[in-house]
């Protein structure tokens, strides 16, 4: 090992060598540290105002959710949680069985869904659309103001009439 060692110390050239490889070292694993701070493989996606089931190992009592704003859950059976994602972020579920063991502690992160999303930008303003395959305009937080309360506005008007509680009255 140690006529190794003397060997490469005698190459010419040899601190620019050593100085290229400390660069790509330090370039991969920032590039590394950027790439997996965004999830891990035990994390849960879940879609912006979608839906995702987690199936627990056995029965649950109890849900607690680090930030109900972001993401919910409520308990479809004995083990199955629905979580829906409400606003986007990340936040944590646990899942605890009748004695108040942790069965899960489950990281939640709540992401667009960027494949059918379009976003138009007029300046600093944002306007968002579902496109699947036509686009329709959404509402999505962080859009502009006047949009978003137009679009609300709309789809809670659809909302009313399809159950029948339209102020423009049949009967």
């Amino acid at each position: 090992m140690r006529q190794l060692t003397t060997r490469c110390a005698q190459l010419p050239g040899q601190p620019k060598i050593a100085m290229r490889l400390a660069f790509k070292f330090c370039l991969a694993a920032a590039t590394l540290l950027v790439v997996s701070g965004t999830s891990y493989a035990n994390d849960l996606i879940v879609r912006y105002d979608q839906s995702q089931l987690l199936r627990l190992p056995r029965a649950i009592s109890q849900i607690i959710i680090g930030n109900p704003s972001i993401a919910d859950a409520s308990v479809q059976a004995s083990n199955l949680l629905v979580v829906t994602g409400k606003t986007f972020g990340v936040t944590n579920i646990i899942a605890l069985d009748q004695q108040g063991n942790v069965i899960q502690d489950q990281r939640v992160i709540v992401q667009r869904d960027s494949v059918r999303m379009v976003n138009l930008h007029k300046g600093s303003q944002r306007q968002s659309f579902t496109c699947a395959p036509e686009c329709t305009p959404t509402v999505t937080i962080g859009d502009d103001t006047d949009y978003f309360s137009k679009i609300s506005d709309h789809a809670q008007k659809k909302t009313k009439f399809s159950s029948g509680q339209s102020d423009g009255g049949g009967q």
